[in-house]
């Protein structure tokens, strides 16, 4: 008589489905997932309801348009007066027309404003009139649009840590948001976007 065989015990499976779901649930709780924060712009505040709206008109010295068509080239310059330009040159090119070190007649012009520090004096500081207008057609490519973005925006911060080296002896992020404030006014950031273009093909 052959001996007995024992019998395998069969893995009860009824709560498996219930640690699929917890492990679910944590999965889902503790993971992060990166977030696009975007492009920060402060924004003016609305106009009241009852006030005209008027066009506003700014002096050709004080423009500089950065032109960015379909296939990513660069046009960059005073109205009229614009030329290709490579990526790489586009920050000290902006940074020349934000600052306009010898005063020169073609690049924007500067007006002498009283900014309030913290300690309750004033500072007179040269602040500049230009505005970096930034167009764009239909088809031009974000990534392109990206990469001109922050390299305007590269400008300022340079030319705000410049300033705030020469005022309070250390770079514009490092300061406390008092004196960040200060530099921000004396170097105001000057972005304006136009309608995209319709290109006729």
């Amino acid at each position: 008589m052959a001996g007995d065989k024992r019998k395998i015990q069969e893995i009860n499976a009824g709560s498996m489905a219930d640690i699929a779901f917890l492990l679910l649930i944590f999965f889902l709780v503790a993971t992060t997932m990166n977030t696009d924060t975007g492009l920060v712009r402060m924004l003016p505040p609305m106009p009241p309801e009852d006030q005209k709206q008027e066009d506003i008109k700014v002096k050709e010295r004080n423009l500089f348009l950065v032109f960015i068509n379909g296939r990513g080239d660069i046009m960059a310059g005073a109205s009229g007066k614009q030329e290709p330009i490579d990526l790489h040159q586009l920050t000290e090119r902006t940074k020349e027309f934000i600052v306009n070190p010898l005063d020169d007649e073609n690049l924007p012009e500067k007006v002498n404003k009283d900014i309030d520090l913290p300690d309750g004096s004033k500072w007179v500081y040269p602040v500049s009139e230009g505005v970096v207008s930034l167009q764009t057609t239909r088809d031009t490519g974000y990534q392109s649009y990206i990469m001109v973005q922050n390299e305007l925006t590269r400008a300022f911060n340079e030319v705000r840590d410049e300033v705030a080296q020469r005022k309070f002896g250390a770079k514009f992020s490092d300061l406390p948001e008092e004196q960040r404030n200060v530099i921000s006014k004396a170097v105001p950031l000057k972005i304006s976007e136009a309608e995209p273009r319709n290109i006729k093909k």
